[in-house]
């Protein structure tokens, strides 16, 4: 029988506090990527914390993608020293999508992560953060400017260079420079384990990494390309190509299982 199923793609949210009401969020950018690009059906992940695990999602999971975001990863889970005063962080997200990210790596559940999601990804899987990029040695400030508007922030800013070697060379046909855009403050220090370093922007901070040893395609990009003016371009195409191709995959994969499964029952 023909499967009819839709891919399902999960999103965390992030909470955020409004006159004394919380509220779990995620950008439309972000959904409407997911639903558009690869035509898979978003799924929110709401950030619980330690009330539970989602682990059991994953089973019924196509795919991840891990979304920017105001909060920081809290220093503790990767060795760093304590924030500045005034930092933004989630206590919550961290608990939810860093337990998440490791499971969905040894399951073989296809990985997506943008901004906040590339240093999540690192953490989770024992790398560390740089906490304030900007105030590095050589380097720019790579912070959202709020002066000009939204539309504007999402458009290219600097050129990366992809290293040789890696998913991205691959996937960008060999080219060795493009440009990008760039929206954060903190930025990956230490790759973690099984890490590979896939981008470095033109003064030094890590834009991209993969996980070649994953047991489905799993990558983290510091900018946005889901940006609706800007995903189409030709270098986040083909970073939503890749990861349509490979949530198709596994959804096939396991809609071959559970089709096994029923007829042995």
């Amino acid at each position: 029988m023909k499967n009819t199923k839709t891919p399902l793609i999960g999103i965390p949210a992030t909470p955020y506090e409004n006159e004394g009401h919380t509220s779990h969020r995620v950008s439309e950018k972000y959904v409407k990527a997911v639903a558009e690009l690869t035509g898979c059906a978003p799924v929110l992940i709401p950030a619980v914390g330690d009330l539970v695990s989602f682990n059991c999602l994953l089973e019924h999971l196509d795919g991840i993608m891990l979304t920017g975001g105001r909060p920081n990863v809290e220093p503790h889970h990767y060795g760093g020293t304590p924030s500045i005063e005034g930092t933004p962080h989630c206590p919550e997200r961290d608990a939810t999508t860093l337990p998440l990210l490791r499971n969905a790596v040894k399951t073989g559940v296809p990985i997506f992560a943008i901004c906040l999601g590339i240093q999540e990804l690192n953490v989770a899987l024992g790398g560390t953060l740089h906490q304030r990029t900007q105030e590095l040695e050589g380097k720019r400030d790579h912070r959202m400017d709020r002066t000009i508007p939204v539309d504007e922030r999402f458009e290219d800013k600097h050129p990366i260079d992809i290293q040789p070697g890696g998913l991205f060379e691959d996937l960008f046909g060999g080219a060795h420079r493009v440009m990008v855009n760039s929206l954060h403050a903190q930025s990956i220090d230490q790759p973690g384990d099984g890490v590979f370093v896939e981008a470095i922007s033109d003064d030094g901070v890590i834009e991209a990494v993969s996980v070649p040893d994953a047991p489905a395609l799993t990558f983290g990009v510091q900018w946005h390309p889901e940006h609706p003016n800007i995903r189409g371009n030709d270098v986040n195409g083909r970073l939503f190509k890749a990861f349509h191709a490979a949530v198709r995959e596994h959804h096939a994969q396991r809609s071959g299982s559970e089709g096994t499964d029923s007829k042995a029952a």
